[in-house]
């Protein structure tokens, strides 16, 4: 349950990491997965006990470590909000919006478009909507989970201000 948020000055121009949240499973998913390993030892011990343990406790701690580490991020650097393995420049990016509760539930499920692009995580509630602003892309809008809205749809504003004074400047 790790999120960081990092500031930059406007200075330091689109390189900087504003913001970046790995959405580690939920506590709930962490047990089911470690209940897993007695389940894989039980299926071993006609074969050898000691294999059984060995067994178990190696399935336990590969999914574990495979839950977490395979978690999705959540990252705006570089000009480009990062969900998972999709990236979109935040030049392309319109509003933001950030739900909880109700209107969370209602984006995930009857509220959400069937041209939108999405990630959810099972346990986070809070979503952010954003709208994509690319006439050439069929995607209309980037839905996702986050534990933290307010963040993201801050760091995403703050990236959009940086670009567009970016772009202002003289070359």
């Amino acid at each position: 349950m790790t999120s960081d948020l990092r500031t930059s000055a406007l200075s330091d121009g689109p390189r900087a990491t504003i913001y970046r949240e790995r959405l580690s499973p939920s506590l709930w998913s962490l047990v089911a997965a470690a209940v897993s390993a007695p389940m894989v030892a039980l299926v071993f011990v006609p074969v050898d006990p000691t294999l059984a343990l060995v067994v178990g406790a190696l399935v336990g701690v590969l999914l574990l470590t495979a839950l977490v580490f395979a978690s999705p991020t959540v990252t705006v650097a570089d000009g480009e909000l990062r969900v998972g393995r999709a990236h979109i420049a935040v030049e392309h990016l319109g509003d933001v919006e950030q739900l909880s509760g109700d209107s969370a539930r209602l984006a995930r499920g009857p509220g959400l478009a069937s041209t939108a692009w999405h990630l959810f995580r099972p346990g986070i509630d809070g979503v952010v909507r954003v709208i994509v602003d690319d006439p050439r892309d069929p995607v209309t809008e980037w839905v996702f989970s986050t534990r933290t809205p307010e963040r993201v749809s801050a760091a995403i504003r703050r990236a959009q201000a940086v670009d567009r004074s970016a772009s202002r400047r003289p070359a």
